[in-house]
């Protein structure tokens, strides 16, 4: 009789092979590699805290980019999905319940406004998420997001915002650059988790001295 560990790993390889099947190929940064990534990465913060629930965590790892403002237009559409999938492989509705509370709540909304990531999972998950954002891999996301959706590399005229509310960080259009000031550069210091912070301090590092030679070089100073 299969224990119900091996049934979980069963479940997790079945979620992880449909969410591979719809993501492979999309070009905006938001790829099958980038869900394996902070999969992975989910995996590695979650041996640090062994209260968290590491099934709930590897779920929303893996569909937490199925109900992605950024990539849909009615992201309510992406969790019904979601719940279908989960529901098609009989996990429990608070399972589910637990794995939609953390997609609904892991993106970054805005610089000024508030975070609402209620449990440990959904932080593990979320900091794993914000670490794809940063450093050497965050900034070659960055501009193939920006280049998918036609905003300019840079432009020194248009200013850096800092957005209060969730409409206008959505609707925005500013250049690539003025991203990392509206979010990458913040979330060094909003990880939950002292696991992903370490990890965080250096790929923050990086990314100011991405910025630092960019300047140079738009000025046509190296």
């Amino acid at each position: 009789m299969a224990s119900s560990l091996d049934n979980n790993k069963d479940l997790i390889k079945a979620v992880s092979n449909e969410v591979k099947q719809q993501f492979t190929g999309e070009g905006s940064g938001h790829d099958w590699w980038h869900i394996y990534r902070v999969w992975q990465m989910s995996r590695h913060l979650s041996k640090h805290y062994p209260k968290a629930d590491s099934f709930t965590i590897e779920l929303a790892a893996l569909t937490h980019d199925m109900a992605d403002h950024k990539l849909m237009d009615h992201p309510e559409e992406g969790e019904k999905e979601i719940e279908n999938l989960l529901k098609k492989h009989d996990l429990s509705s608070a399972t589910v319940d637990k794995v939609l509370h953390i997609v609904q709540n892991i993106s970054f909304k805005g610089a000024k406004v508030e975070e609402k990531m209620g449990s440990l999972e959904g932080k593990i998950v979320q900091d794993a998420d914000r670490l794809d954002a940063i450093g050497a891999i965050g900034v070659a996301r960055t501009f193939a997001y920006g280049g998918s959706k036609h905003h300019e590399l840079y432009n020194p005229e248009i200013p850096v915002e800092q957005h209060d509310n969730f409409e206008k960080y959505k609707r925005s259009t500013a250049p690539t650059i003025n991203h990392f000031y509206e979010k990458l550069l913040l979330l060094k210091d909003r990880m939950n988790t002292e696991a992903a912070h370490s990890i965080a301090r250096e790929r923050h590092a990086f990314m100011e001295q991405f910025l630092e030679r960019f300047y140079e070089e738009w000025e046509g100073r190296k």
